[in-house]
């Protein structure tokens, strides 16, 4: 029987660190489907716009290797709907969030996976600030 697993995340000013998340999440299963933040989630989250559009942000995501489908995540309290709607054997999330999607143990089995250390989108965002 496929798995399917499903991952979260922003993807804006694309890195490694984003590239290694989706590679490691895609071998829990046969298929990923992969939410991408809508703008208005992004600016919500974390108070900023993001450099690039949601729709930039799907084309890069969604032309990965390792990625079967790409979707528009337009609410966090929308995870068990995403997780139902796609059929997810696996929701797989950074360890910046372990422990926030425990209660949907109970549909699917739950992976928290350590960050690439040293590499944030912020920080990069930032840096790039600072040299303008």
């Amino acid at each position: 029987m496929p798995r399917t697993v499903l991952t979260f995340g922003t993807f804006d000013v694309f890195h490694v660190g984003h590239l290694r998340v989706i590679e490691r999440a895609a071998a829990y299963g046969d298929r990923l489907v992969v939410g991408v933040s809508s703008d208005a989630l992004n600016v919500s989250k974390k108070g900023r716009e993001p450099v690039f559009s949601q729709a930039e942000r799907l084309a890069i995501v969604g032309a990965l290797k390792p990625v079967d489908e790409v979707f528009v995540e337009e609410s966090l309290e929308l995870k068990r709907h995403y997780i139902e709607q796609f059929g997810a054997d696996v929701l797989v999330m950074g360890d910046d969030w372990k422990g926030r999607f425990d209660e949907f143990e109970d549909i699917c089995e739950v992976v928290y996976l350590p960050r690439t250390p040293a590499i944030s989108t912020t920080a990069l965002i930032e840096k790039i600030s600072d040299l303008a």
